[in-house]
Formats: structure tokens, C-alpha cells, sequence
């Protein structure tokens, strides 16, 4: 797929957000202990994209009913659904300096469209050694769903069935799509809102 950037400026992927707040003190400690100056842009992407798949639970997966959002506090919790860490990995790339963009589908939300659909997110990390955006997905690992990180071919959490009324959205956005935040604003109850509450489309 041919990806478009909502914007030309590589900048505009490293700003510091409300919800990718890389300054806060949790986030930077974690910064401490993943990366060292020794690793090249591709080896800090694998190992923060590793981390968030694996070591910060999908609240669906756990029946987790807590919601975040901020990066800080995603890593604060340990969990969130892929909006929220979404917003982490973009949080831990971005405060290496590496362009880290959010990316979307429109997915059944469980197994037959007439259950209904949700956007999922996933990022778009851009590799300046590879001249190369990558779509990667941290929503993390379970049966049936076997994301990984791969610069060649991608490796994503779900494919997309257009038959179904699937869709991969080809924009890359600065910053998270504001029907994604508003959602994790808008609730307190996180099995709730999976279930009934999340957009359907951008």
C-alpha cells in the first residue's frame, strides 16, 4: 500500500504531545533503560516496539477496565487498548528523535460484520538509514495474532479483507485521530467501551 503523510515535515513526527509526552519522568526512565547511544534507529525500534507488544497488556486481553491514554500513564498501568499504545511507542521512538506517525484501520470488531467495526491503530515509524516509513503494530501478541517487527515485509496484528468492508486507511498522521482520543476521554470503563463505543470509521 502506498502510504501518504498527513504532513512533508519529518518534525512534525517528533513533537511532544499531550499524549505522547516523552518529557515526563516515567517515560524517560524507561527511555534509560531500553536504549543506549550504541544502537542504530532500527535496533531502538525493535526494542521499544517489542517492549510495548509485550510488556503492556491489551485491556481487552486481561478484562482490564481501566482507560488511558497519555503515554506516561500507559506505562504507568501497564495496559491500554492499541489507541493508547499506539501513543506510547510513538512516545518512545519520538524522544529518540526518531519520525514515529500513527496509522489506522477499520477492522469487525470481533468475527462477523455484523457484530459491527472499530478502528484499530497501529504506527508508522520512518527510518532515515532505510530512507523508509514501516508500519508497525503493538497491540500485542495472542492466539491468532502474531505481529512483529520487520523492516521488509509487514507484519501486522490483522490483515484487512476489503470484501468485508475492511480498510486500510493510507494516511499517516502527526498526531493521534481525534475520534481515537475523544473516545479515551469520553469513558472510564474500558470493556464497556470496546464493546459499544469505539468509532467505526475516520
Amino acid at each position: 500500500m502506498n502510504m501518504i503523510c498527513e504532513s512533508e515535515k519529518l518534525d512534525d513526527y517528533l513533537l511532544e504531545l499531550s499524549e505522547v509526552n516523552y518529557s515526563n519522568p516515567i517515560i524517560g526512565a524507561k527511555v534509560d533503560d531500553l536504549f543506549n547511544p550504541s544502537q542504530t534507529d532500527i535496533e531502538k525500534a525493535k526494542v521499544a516496539f517489542e517492549f510495548v507488544r509485550d510488556e503492556i497488556s491489551h485491556s481487552w486481553d486481561i478484562k482490564g477496565k481501566r482507560v488511558t491514554c497519555n503515554a506516561s500513564d500507559v506505562l504507568a498501568y501497564k495496559e491500554g487498548i492499541c489507541y493508547a499504545k499506539s501513543n506510547l511507542l510513538a512516545s518512545l521512538l519520538r524522544s529518540q528523535g526518531i519520525p514515529t506517525g500513527f496509522c489506522y484501520q477499520r477492522l469487525m470488531l470481533f468475527d462477523t460484520p455484523e457484530k459491527g467495526y472499530c478502528i484499530h491503530a497501529l504506527n508508522a515509524v520512518f527510518f532515515k538509514s532505510l530512507n523508509k516509513w514501516v508500519r508497525l503494530d503493538a497491540r500485542g501478541n495472542k492466539k491468532g495474532i502474531d505481529a512483529q517487527f520487520s523492516i521488509d515485509e509487514e507484519k501486522l496484528a490483522f490483515p484487512t479483507h476489503e470484501e468485508l468492508d475492511e480498510k486500510d486507511y493510507p494516511v499517516i498522521y502527526a498526531k493521534p485521530h481525534p475520534k481515537t482520543i475523544a473516545v479515551l476521554e469520553e469513558h472510564n470503563d474500558s470493556l464497556e467501551m470496546y464493546k459499544h463505543h469505539l468509532p467505526e470509521s475516520l
